[in-house]
């Protein structure tokens, strides 16, 4: 089912308000891995507040959806969006990467509440929810795993040995989702390690793949929305879904620009990203109002 006007206009005011928690904690904390946390925030946004199905008030229901960040190094965005979800005051992210915070360069499952899974050595986040939907089937649950993966995590092998083996079991109960930014550490990824047809090496390898734009919020939700009907389907498959996304999104300094995979905002670079988030959204609000009002 597709977004109404409302829930649109919700899930657009969501994304804006984590961008803008993004630049300040990036801001006070001194760093964090700005870039992809910006290009992943509006498939966060449309998980935690629309498709996943969780509570808060139970983080370790066992009957949830699981969500693993493969990407850990985006936790920057992850941690802003379960904090705005509910799974712990928001206050909590002021600690972020300082001494002895559950907050982290990449997520820890055993410090943070909501968080299923501890990420960061890119790789491993795929083959661990290949193993929670594959136990999912074994105890008879019907939660579904989401699984998030950069594009220049794909360049380890042990990515689409996860993806042979999600197929072998037809574990449609998985969603994959590759975040496409073309943009990792070292620079582009088609001069890296070229990835490309990306979309057709991953149908090859037994997925139904969906290719949007990462942005658009009624294009991910339809997506989300296929993967659960192909879940259904006598004879599906898992899904991948590859969301076309800009690195440093909304930030116009920061968009398209590989030296923002990591980064440290000082007072004006903070201003600034704040003006234009402010002017990319055509949001009436101020950035003070949001965060201080």
């Amino acid at each position: 089912m597709g977004l109404d006007d409302e829930q649109r206009r919700r899930l657009q005011d969501q994304a804006l308000d984590i961008r803008r928690d993004i630049v300040e904690i990036t801001h006070r904390s001194g760093g964090a891995h700005i870039g992809g946390g910006l290009s992943v925030v509006d498939i966060l946004v449309l998980l935690y507040f629309k498709h996943l199905n969780i509570d808060p008030q139970r983080p370790d229901w066992e009957d949830r959806d699981r969500f693993v960040l493969s990407k850990g190094h985006a936790a920057v965005a992850f941690v802003a969006v379960l904090a705005r979800r509910g799974f712990f005051p928001f206050e909590e992210l002021d600690t972020f990467n300082t001494f002895g915070s559950a907050f982290g360069m990449h997520p820890d499952s055993l410090r943070i509440t909501g968080c299923d899974a501890s990420t960061g050595s890119l790789g491993h986040g795929l083959p661990m929810a290949v193993g929670m939907a594959l136990a999912a089937r074994r105890l008879g649950k019907t939660f579904r795993t989401f699984c998030v993966l950069g594009d220049g995590e794909c360049n380890e092998g042990v990515v689409w040995e996860a993806l042979m083996s999600a197929a072998h079991y037809s574990l449609t109960n998985l969603i994959t989702i590759v975040d496409r930014n073309r943009l990792m550490i070292d620079g582009p990824t088609e001069e890296i390690m070229s990835l490309e047809p990306l979309e057709e090496k991953l149908s090859a390898f037994g997925h139904e793949v969906l290719s949007v734009n990462g942005h658009d919020l009624d294009e991910l939700s339809e997506a989300f929305d296929r993967a659960e009907r192909v879940a259904q389907a006598a004879e599906g498959k898992p899904v991948c879904i590859v969301a076309h996304t800009v690195k440093g999104k909304g930030v116009d300094f920061m968009e398209g620009q590989v030296a923002w995979h990591y980064g440290s905002i000082d007072d004006e670079l903070r201003r600034k990203a704040r003006a234009s988030l402010d002017r990319s959204s055509g949001d009436e609000r101020s950035s003070e109002e949001v965060l201080h009002g």
